[in-house]
C-alpha cells in the first residue's frame, strides 16, 4: 500500500509489516476476494462515529468502524478469518454483525483489502473512498487538534449520505463544544497580581 497511511513509516519494522500486509493480500484468492467485496458492496458499511471523552483533549473521540451484518452468519466467519480481526455478534432481531473498529486494525486489515478488491457500485466505492480520507487524517494525528478535528467531522458530512443515516452527534454539537472549552478557559484565566 504505497499511499499516506503508510507513507509515514520508516522504520524496519514498519516496512517488515506492510512487506507481510502485501504477503497477506497475496495469499487470498481472487475469487473469494472478489466474492467478499461483492458481499459488502451490498451488506457492509464504513462509518465515523463521534464519541463524547471527558479525559480527552478535545473532548472528542473519532472512531473509525467497518461493519457487515447478515442473518446467515457464514460470509461474516469467512470474512472474519480472511481478515483476520473483528468481533461478530448477534443483535436482538437475529441478525449477526462483524464490526472492526480497533483503528490498526482498520488501516492495516479492511483498508487494504478492500483496495485490493475494489468495490462496483458507485455508492460504495465513493463512500470506501471518504472513509479512507478520514483515515489517513487520523493516521496522521490530525484529529488530535482543533482544526484537524473540524476537519474530520465536515468530511463526514459526505459519509453515507441519504435516507436512513442518523448521526448521534453532529458538526454543530462539537462546535457547541469547543465554544464551552474557550469559554470555560476565560473565565478560569489566573488574575494578573497587575491587574488588581
Amino acid at each position: 500500500m504505497s499511499d499516506s497511511l503508510t507513507d509515514n513509516a520508516t522504520s524496519a519494522d514498519n516496512q517488515q509489516e506492510r512487506s507481510q500486509e502485501e504477503k497477506w493480500l497475496r495469499r487470498i484468492p481472487q475469487t473469494l476476494g472478489y466474492y467478499l467485496a461483492g458481499f459488502v458492496d451490498g451488506e457492509g458499511s464504513f462509518n465515523v462515529s463521534l464519541r463524547q471523552k471527558s479525559d480527552y483533549h478535545l473532548r472528542w473521540q473519532v472512531v473509525l468502524s467497518f461493519n457487515v451484518s447478515q442473518r446467515d452468519i457464514t460470509n461474516l466467519l469467512t470474512l472474519k478469518e480472511v481478515l483476520g480481526c473483528g468481533i461478530i455478534k448477534k443483535r436482538k432481531d437475529g441478525v449477526y454483525s462483524l464490526d472492526i473498529t480497533t483503528p490498526s486494525n482498520v488501516i492495516l486489515k479492511v483498508i487494504p483489502f478492500f483496495k485490493r478488491f475494489p468495490f462496483r457500485s458507485i455508492k460504495a466505492a465513493k463512500n470506501f473512498a471518504i472513509f479512507c480520507k478520514i483515515a489517513v487524517l487520523m493516521n496522521l494525528g490530525n484529529h488530535k487538534h482543533i482544526e484537524g478535528l473540524k476537519e474530520i467531522i465536515s468530511i463526514r458530512e459526505t459519509l453515507n449520505v441519504g435516507a436512513g443515516r442518523t448521526r448521534k452527534y453532529t458538526e454543530a454539537d462539537v462546535l457547541k463544544t469547543f465554544l464551552e472549552k474557550s469559554s470555560e478557559t476565560i473565565r478560569q484565566a489566573p488574575v494578573k497580581p497587575e491587574m488588581i
